[in-house]
């Protein structure tokens, strides 16, 4: 009974997704063995993050349950990081918009099916009205973050930026959310650089979230062709 559930989920991704999972998690363990060993948070993390792209990619609503798993455990080791702005942003924006992000991907399925979101298109006027929104949240949080006295103020508030614009389409059903979460794949591996000159083990997180970028970027790309075929 089990092995057929295996087989089912290994037919389920293609031979490149499941190349892509394999290579993900094991380039994960091998930098949490060299440059951790000891934060297991940062490793149980970094292994549902990444799951977690792997179904988004696919447009399967699986993909934002674990992303508000993710978004709490980062909240935590952002906070041990003093990155406050991580902290606010996972466990008060990203968290949150991923359980709306569910039930909309729940509620949107291709033609009944519920493990493939409909992707949506943003019109011009809906994406005018997310940078006016982007810009307010922006300012906002910049002086929430100031008065944390939060570490590497400038890169967390446009992390803060990048966060919000991802979610916001992710919440659509944007194909443009992968390339909102790459974007703040860029700043994040950033931060955590910046973070592990202080302390060597953080390289494990900067790791993870190079990981994340290629994900990322095969997100969008296989929604476009999500796209173009639920069009057809």
């Amino acid at each position: 009974m089990l092995s057929k559930k295996v087989k089912s989920v290994v037919a389920y991704f293609s031979k490149s997704e499941i190349i892509l999972w394999c290579a993900s998690v094991i380039l994960i363990a091998a930098s949490f063995i060299i440059f951790d060993r000891e934060n297991l948070i940062t490793l149980t993390a970094s292994l549902i993050g990444v799951t977690s792209l792997i179904f988004n990619a696919k447009g399967n609503p699986f993909g934002q349950f674990l992303m508000i798993i993710f978004s709490i455990l980062y909240g935590i080791i952002s906070f041990k990081c003093a990155y406050y702005g991580e902290m606010i942003t996972y466990l008060g924006m990203t968290a949150p918009m991923a359980v709306f992000s569910l039930i909309s991907w729940l509620r949107n399925p291709y033609n009944g099916n519920r493990s493939e979101v409909k992707v949506n298109s943003i019109k011009v006027k809906e994406s005018i009205f997310m940078l006016l929104l982007t810009m307010i949240v922006t300012l906002m949080f910049y002086y929430i973050l100031e008065a944390f006295h939060t570490a590497n103020l400038i890169p967390s508030t446009i992390s803060v930026t990048t966060s919000f614009i991802a979610v916001y389409l992710t919440f659509r059903r944007s194909a443009f959310y992968a390339i909102g979460y790459a974007a703040n794949d860029i700043v994040l591996i950033i931060l955590w650089i910046m973070a592990s000159f202080s302390d060597i083990s953080y390289l494990s997180v900067t790791v993870c979230f190079i990981i994340f970028l290629a994900n990322d970027i095969y997100g969008f790309i296989n929604w476009s062709k999500m796209k173009k075929r639920q069009s057809d």
